[in-house]
């Protein structure tokens, strides 16, 4: 197993609560969860380059794992130790449960272009969300997506059915739990340090990721069987510290600003066609890989089991919830 994988969150809060402010050499600093070259770490060095190039700061990038897994790096920027983070609702939908609306399986469609359109053009995105990020004390610079979700698992499923028994990791926040219940699994919400080892034990049936995550964390050896069910985007969000961003001048303000825009933009190149070269990557490095597209008759048996999770999202959010899924498919409703 590489050494990158078998991280656990305590050797990481370890590794994290032995930091402080001054052990850092750039004046801002920018937390991410994932490695090198993958999405957000794409996105990160595009935002660093703007910063850098049009300013006198400088910008230091941190990768998974080098300041924690995903809470301590969230937890991190809210302290004001760090100024910038990235962070999937996946796990900020445990603090803001809105954020989970990204988890009602077959919210979202799956195809590419009118994915993009939706970032680009949703009131819900770009209004909404900020406003409820701001409550958390975090200025919500971009929301973006990464790419289609796509199960693993140590067998091929095409049914709900195959998932009984399973245990599926998923994120820590309990709308993805909901889901995997209503797809018949048992969720097992996890830190992604325990991911790799829990697949290679059995601890683990299963897990879902973008393809590009599932090739550059190694899922494929440990969980081969993957299954595009349709189900959903992964996405993610970069963010700043609020009274570090509502503190600066004018002109900073509009510079990190554009530095977003300019790394999002980036990144929406770099994710187009991401996923057809990762899954190369995943066949020529194993044979024993499968790849299962399921049908739009199976996928009508995991679409029907979608209501029950949505009804649980509106329980768990109130009238914010609701607000925001009734702009949310009207946004979807006008680039479709």
């Amino acid at each position: 197993m590489k050494s990158s994988r078998i991280f656990t969150r305590t050797a990481l809060g370890a590794l994290a609560l032995s930091l402080s402010a001054t052990a850092f050499s750039a004046d801002w600093r920018y937390a991410h969860e994932e490695y090198e070259g993958d999405v957000q770490d794409v996105y990160a060095y595009a935002f660093k380059e703007h910063i850098e190039e049009n300013s006198d700061h400088t910008l230091e990038v941190y990768r998974f794992g080098e300041l924690g897994e995903s809470d301590d790096i969230m937890e991190q920027a809210q302290n004001g130790i760090i100024e910038f983070v990235n962070q999937s609702p996946g796990f900020s939908g445990a603090w803001l449960p809105a954020a989970q609306i990204f988890f009602v399986p077959y919210l979202l469609p799956t195809d590419e272009e009118t994915v993009l359109e939706f970032f680009d053009e949703s009131t819900a995105i770009n209004e909404m969300f900020p406003e409820l990020y701001a409550e958390h004390g975090l200025e919500l610079l971009k929301m973006y997506p990464e790419g289609e979700m796509v199960v693993t698992a140590d067998e091929p499923v095409t049914s709900p059915e195959g998932f009984d028994n399973k245990k599926i990791r998923v994120m820590t926040n309990p709308l993805l739990s909901e889901t995997y219940n209503a797809f018949g699994a048992t969720p097992t919400p996890l830190p992604w340090g325990e991911v790799y080892g829990g697949l290679q034990t059995g601890v683990l049936d299963g897990q879902e990721n973008p393809i590009f995550w599932i090739e550059s964390g190694g899922l494929y050896e440990v969980s081969p069987n993957l299954i595009f069910t349709g189900h959903g985007w992964f996405t993610t969000a970069s963010m700043a510290n609020k009274d570090f961003f509502d503190g600066l001048s004018s002109d900073d303000q509009q510079l990190i600003r554009d530095a977003a825009n300019v790394a999002y933009d980036h990144t929406m190149e770099h994710i187009q066609g991401l996923a057809e070269e990762s899954l190369e990557k995943i066949q020529a490095a194993s044979d024993e890989v499968t790849v299962t597209r399921l049908t739009e008759e199976q996928i009508d048996a995991f679409r029907e089991r979608a209501p029950q999770v949505e009804e649980e999202y509106l329980e768990m959010t109130g009238e914010d919830g609701a607000m925001l899924l009734e702009q949310f498919k009207a946004d979807l409703e006008a680039v479709r």
